[in-house]
């Protein structure tokens, strides 16, 4: 049996708009085990980015447990919730979020500096990530010699750098051209089946979402369809099959 790395139990956060209560999450359940590609898609508003920012311990639920590798969120202090999210996740953003001065290199390095681990200690594991990349010759580049799909790149060394249980990525083809796009999403997919790395992306690509194992599709805080796809599932099947369930998906709410 698959191990699970991730579980959300009855997850839910409301908002106080004046006199009115929102449900960004009304219940949801989920989870992610080792190795696995999860994409979650739904409608503006239907609570993917409240998702992530809970499962990533960046917020706290107004009900409900997150468990991350073994740990419940909502008993640890801020300072322990810290050091799980730092040891655990790796976080990959749509605007890459790289440090302007630092290089490909150091910026790939920032994650175990921060922990104030030895650099030299991991060099072996930064050279492999740089070589998983493609990025081995632009080491020594900064931010604003790179491409936007070469500093994506790095983004993802990044988050693969301290071995999390999980990576989350945030819209990680929304500020790239399709074919960069497409190199970043197969680059994921290498991430989870040679590193086991279990991986959740929130995406409104369609195309992107076809390199998952698996889709969620939200609305109005809640999970309203799920599909898995087989191995051998050739990807405009799938890609089919996605749009299909997100027209579905739109023309309900």
């Amino acid at each position: 049996m698959a191990k699970i790395v991730l579980e959300a139990k009855e997850l839910r956060k409301t908002y106080q708009m004046g006199a009115v209560t929102v449900d960004a999450l009304a219940g949801l359940d989920f989870q992610v085990t080792k190795g696995e590609f999860v994409a979650i898609m739904g409608p503006s508003g239907s609570g993917k980015s409240t998702l992530l920012h809970l499962l990533g311990g960046l917020d706290r639920p107004s009900a409900g447990e997150v468990t991350l590798a073994g740990k419940r969120l909502s008993v640890l202090g801020d300072k322990e919730a810290t050091l799980v999210r730092r040891h655990n996740i790796g976080f990959v953003f749509q605007f890459f979020n790289l440090l302007p001065t630092l290089t490909a290199e150091e910026n790939i390095a920032l994650p175990l500096l921060i922990d104030g681990q030895k650099i030299a200690l991991y060099q072996e594991r930064i050279d492999a990530l740089l070589a998983l990349v493609g990025l081995t010759d632009r080491r020594g580049h900064k931010p604003d010699q790179l491409s936007g799909g070469e500093q994506q790149r790095v983004a993802l060394a990044r988050a693969l750098v301290t071995q999390p249980a999980i990576v989350l990525a945030d819209e990680p083809t929304g500020n790239l051209d399709s074919k960069t796009g497409t190199l970043i999403m197969e680059l994921l997919r290498r991430s989870c089946v040679e590193l086991e790395q279990a991986l959740i992306a929130v995406t409104h690509d369609a195309r992107a979402a076809t390199y998952a194992d698996r889709v969620v599709f939200l609305r109005d805080g809640r999970i309203v369809e799920e599909g898995r796809f087989r191995p051998e599932q050739e990807k405009a099947e799938r890609l089919s099959l996605i749009i299909n369930a997100f027209e579905a998906l739109e023309s309900e709410a």
